[in-house]
Protein backbone atom coordinates (compact mmCIF):
# COMPACT_ATOMS: atom_id res chain seq x y z
CA UNK A 1 0.00 0.00 0.00
CA UNK A 2 1.73 3.36 -1.05
CA UNK A 3 1.19 6.61 1.18
CA UNK A 4 -0.32 9.32 -0.22
CA UNK A 5 0.36 13.07 -0.04
CA UNK A 6 -1.92 13.33 2.73
CA UNK A 7 -0.97 10.97 4.60
CA UNK A 8 2.76 11.57 4.67
CA UNK A 9 1.61 15.55 5.16
CA UNK A 10 -0.10 14.68 8.02
CA UNK A 11 2.39 11.92 9.17
CA UNK A 12 5.17 15.29 9.02
CA UNK A 13 2.79 17.80 10.45
CA UNK A 14 2.54 15.17 13.38
CA UNK A 15 6.51 15.21 13.74
CA UNK A 16 6.55 18.25 13.47
CA UNK A 17 4.78 19.04 16.13
CA UNK A 18 7.62 17.95 18.68
CA UNK A 19 10.30 20.09 16.77
CA UNK A 20 12.58 21.97 18.96
CA UNK A 21 12.22 25.02 16.98
CA UNK A 22 8.76 27.01 18.06
CA UNK A 23 8.21 28.53 14.92
CA UNK A 24 7.92 24.77 13.25
CA UNK A 25 5.41 23.92 15.84
CA UNK A 26 3.44 26.37 15.09
CA UNK A 27 2.93 25.81 11.25
CA UNK A 28 2.71 22.25 12.42
CA UNK A 29 -0.65 23.33 14.55
CA UNK A 30 -1.60 25.65 11.34
CA UNK A 31 -1.13 22.57 8.92
CA UNK A 32 -3.10 19.83 11.53
CA UNK A 33 -6.37 22.38 11.92
CA UNK A 34 -6.46 23.24 8.22
CA UNK A 35 -6.70 19.30 7.30
CA UNK A 36 -8.73 17.66 10.81
CA UNK A 37 -8.13 14.32 10.64
CA UNK A 38 -8.90 11.95 13.86
CA UNK A 39 -5.49 10.60 13.66
CA UNK A 40 -4.39 13.86 14.91
CA UNK A 41 -6.85 14.58 18.01
CA UNK A 42 -4.40 13.02 20.87
CA UNK A 43 -1.00 14.22 19.84
CA UNK A 44 -2.77 17.67 19.94
CA UNK A 45 -3.98 17.11 23.28
CA UNK A 46 -0.79 15.34 24.33
CA UNK A 47 1.23 18.15 23.04
CA UNK A 48 -1.05 21.04 24.64
CA UNK A 49 -0.40 19.78 28.27
CA UNK A 50 3.69 20.11 27.44
CA UNK A 51 3.72 23.30 24.79
CA UNK A 52 6.32 25.83 26.58
CA UNK A 53 4.88 28.76 23.85
CA UNK A 54 1.62 30.40 24.33
CA UNK A 55 1.32 30.97 21.03
CA UNK A 56 2.02 27.58 19.70
CA UNK A 57 -0.47 26.70 22.55
CA UNK A 58 -3.01 29.16 21.03
CA UNK A 59 -2.34 27.57 17.91
CA UNK A 60 -3.44 23.73 18.97
CA UNK A 61 -6.44 24.66 20.63
CA UNK A 62 -7.46 25.67 17.48
CA UNK A 63 -6.29 22.98 16.17
CA UNK A 64 -8.83 21.08 18.15
CA UNK A 65 -11.99 23.34 17.03
CA UNK A 66 -11.73 22.07 13.54
CA UNK A 67 -12.32 18.40 14.59
CA UNK A 68 -15.33 17.38 15.64
CA UNK A 69 -17.04 17.65 18.94
CA UNK A 70 -17.75 13.57 19.11
CA UNK A 71 -13.58 13.52 18.83
CA UNK A 72 -12.20 16.45 21.14
CA UNK A 73 -14.63 16.51 24.25
CA UNK A 74 -14.20 13.41 26.31
CA UNK A 75 -10.79 13.76 25.55
CA UNK A 76 -10.44 16.89 26.98
CA UNK A 77 -12.62 16.50 29.85
CA UNK A 78 -10.67 13.55 31.12
CA UNK A 79 -7.51 16.01 30.89
CA UNK A 80 -9.31 18.29 33.09
CA UNK A 81 -8.72 15.71 35.77
CA UNK A 82 -4.88 15.52 34.55
CA UNK A 83 -2.26 15.74 37.55
CA UNK A 84 -0.62 18.37 34.88
CA UNK A 85 -1.05 21.76 35.69
CA UNK A 86 -1.15 23.11 32.34
CA UNK A 87 -2.76 19.85 30.82
CA UNK A 88 -5.30 21.14 32.96
CA UNK A 89 -5.20 24.59 32.05
CA UNK A 90 -5.17 23.76 28.57
CA UNK A 91 -8.46 21.51 28.14
CA UNK A 92 -10.53 23.94 30.43
CA UNK A 93 -8.94 27.04 27.65
CA UNK A 94 -9.72 24.55 24.87
CA UNK A 95 -13.13 23.81 26.61
CA UNK A 96 -13.93 27.07 26.32
CA UNK A 97 -13.42 27.51 22.96
CA UNK A 98 -15.50 24.50 21.80
CA UNK A 99 -18.10 26.51 24.17
CA UNK A 100 -20.31 22.49 23.93
CA UNK A 101 -22.69 22.27 27.35
CA UNK A 102 -22.34 18.87 27.70
CA UNK A 103 -18.52 19.60 29.25
CA UNK A 104 -20.33 21.44 32.07
CA UNK A 105 -20.31 18.35 34.62
CA UNK A 106 -16.74 18.45 34.23
CA UNK A 107 -16.60 21.84 36.31
CA UNK A 108 -17.21 20.64 39.32
CA UNK A 109 -16.40 22.50 42.69
CA UNK A 110 -12.51 21.41 42.98
CA UNK A 111 -11.94 22.27 39.19
CA UNK A 112 -13.06 25.80 40.04
CA UNK A 113 -11.21 26.63 43.17
CA UNK A 114 -8.02 23.92 41.61
CA UNK A 115 -5.28 25.14 44.01
CA UNK A 116 -2.80 26.56 40.75
CA UNK A 117 -3.89 30.41 39.66
CA UNK A 118 -3.62 29.38 35.83
CA UNK A 119 -6.03 26.51 36.24
CA UNK A 120 -8.70 27.74 38.18
CA UNK A 121 -8.35 31.33 36.01
CA UNK A 122 -9.06 29.14 33.15
CA UNK A 123 -11.83 26.94 35.03
CA UNK A 124 -13.63 30.20 35.47
CA UNK A 125 -13.65 31.60 31.89
CA UNK A 126 -15.14 27.91 30.82
CA UNK A 127 -17.90 27.65 33.79
CA UNK A 128 -19.18 30.96 32.51
CA UNK A 129 -19.20 29.71 29.04
CA UNK A 130 -20.52 26.45 29.79
CA UNK A 131 -22.75 26.83 32.56
CA UNK A 132 -26.66 25.86 31.93
CA UNK A 133 -29.24 28.31 31.75
CA UNK A 134 -30.40 28.48 35.75
CA UNK A 135 -27.47 27.32 37.11
CA UNK A 136 -25.55 31.23 37.16
CA UNK A 137 -26.61 31.19 40.87
CA UNK A 138 -25.34 28.14 41.93
CA UNK A 139 -22.34 29.44 39.97
CA UNK A 140 -21.82 32.57 41.18
CA UNK A 141 -21.92 31.18 45.05
CA UNK A 142 -18.34 29.07 44.35
CA UNK A 143 -16.99 31.42 42.57
CA UNK A 144 -17.54 34.02 45.97
CA UNK A 145 -15.47 31.69 47.69
CA UNK A 146 -12.60 32.95 45.54
CA UNK A 147 -12.91 36.57 46.02
CA UNK A 148 -9.37 37.84 47.26
CA UNK A 149 -7.53 35.11 46.18
CA UNK A 150 -4.20 35.08 43.71
CA UNK A 151 -2.58 38.20 42.67
CA UNK A 152 -3.95 41.08 40.80
CA UNK A 153 -4.36 39.35 37.25
CA UNK A 154 -5.94 36.64 39.02
CA UNK A 155 -8.48 38.55 40.75
CA UNK A 156 -9.58 40.28 37.92
CA UNK A 157 -9.76 37.73 35.92
CA UNK A 158 -12.52 36.08 38.69
CA UNK A 159 -14.14 39.39 38.87
CA UNK A 160 -14.53 39.36 35.07
CA UNK A 161 -16.00 35.98 35.75
CA UNK A 162 -18.77 37.04 37.72
CA UNK A 163 -19.57 40.12 35.81
CA UNK A 164 -20.50 38.09 33.17
CA UNK A 165 -22.86 35.98 34.87
CA UNK A 166 -24.90 39.31 35.48
CA UNK A 167 -27.18 39.76 38.08
CA UNK A 168 -27.30 36.55 39.60
CA UNK A 169 -24.19 37.81 41.41
CA UNK A 170 -25.55 40.63 43.29
CA UNK A 171 -26.67 38.65 46.41
CA UNK A 172 -23.06 36.73 46.49
CA UNK A 173 -21.13 39.79 46.28
CA UNK A 174 -23.14 41.92 48.59
CA UNK A 175 -22.78 38.92 51.21
CA UNK A 176 -18.98 39.01 50.38
CA UNK A 177 -18.69 42.72 51.55
CA UNK A 178 -19.38 41.71 54.81
CA UNK A 179 -16.29 38.90 55.01
CA UNK A 180 -14.06 39.15 57.93
CA UNK A 181 -11.18 39.18 55.46
CA UNK A 182 -10.17 42.76 54.27
CA UNK A 183 -9.11 40.89 51.02
CA UNK A 184 -12.25 39.51 50.40
CA UNK A 185 -13.99 42.89 51.03
CA UNK A 186 -12.22 44.73 48.85
CA UNK A 187 -12.12 42.17 46.11
CA UNK A 188 -16.14 41.88 46.49
CA UNK A 189 -16.65 45.96 46.44
CA UNK A 190 -14.22 45.87 43.10
CA UNK A 191 -16.10 43.53 41.40
CA UNK A 192 -19.89 44.92 42.11
CA UNK A 193 -18.72 48.32 40.81
CA UNK A 194 -17.26 46.68 37.83
CA UNK A 195 -20.64 45.14 37.76
CA UNK A 196 -22.76 48.25 37.88
CA UNK A 197 -20.05 49.96 35.50
CA UNK A 198 -18.65 47.87 33.10
CA UNK A 199 -16.31 50.58 31.95
CA UNK A 200 -15.05 51.00 35.10
CA UNK A 201 -11.12 49.87 35.41
CA UNK A 202 -10.46 47.17 37.69
CA UNK A 203 -6.93 48.93 38.87
CA UNK A 204 -8.89 51.72 39.95
CA UNK A 205 -11.87 49.98 41.27
CA UNK A 206 -9.69 47.46 43.40
CA UNK A 207 -7.71 50.65 44.70
CA UNK A 208 -11.04 52.55 45.77
CA UNK A 209 -12.55 49.26 47.31
CA UNK A 210 -9.24 49.08 49.31
CA UNK A 211 -9.37 52.57 51.01
CA UNK A 212 -13.19 51.91 51.13
CA UNK A 213 -12.23 49.10 53.54
CA UNK A 214 -10.08 50.65 55.22
CA UNK A 215 -12.06 53.28 56.65
CA UNK A 216 -14.49 50.28 57.40
CA UNK A 217 -17.06 50.78 54.87
CA UNK A 218 -19.02 48.58 52.76
CA UNK A 219 -19.50 50.82 49.94
CA UNK A 220 -22.33 53.44 49.57
CA UNK A 221 -24.17 52.04 51.93
CA UNK A 222 -21.46 51.51 54.71
CA UNK A 223 -20.53 52.91 57.28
Amino acid sequence: MTMTSQDADGTRALRDLEDGRASVRLRAALAVGSAPDSRFVDKLVERSAIEPEFFVRDMLTWALTRHPVSLTLARLVGEVRSDRPQARSQALHTLSKIGDRSAWPALTRAVLTDADDEVARSAWRAAVVLVPEGEEAALAAVLATQLGRGDRETQLSLSRALVALGESVTEVLDAATAAPAPQVRAHALATRRLLLDPDAGFASAIEEAKRVVALGGSGPEGR
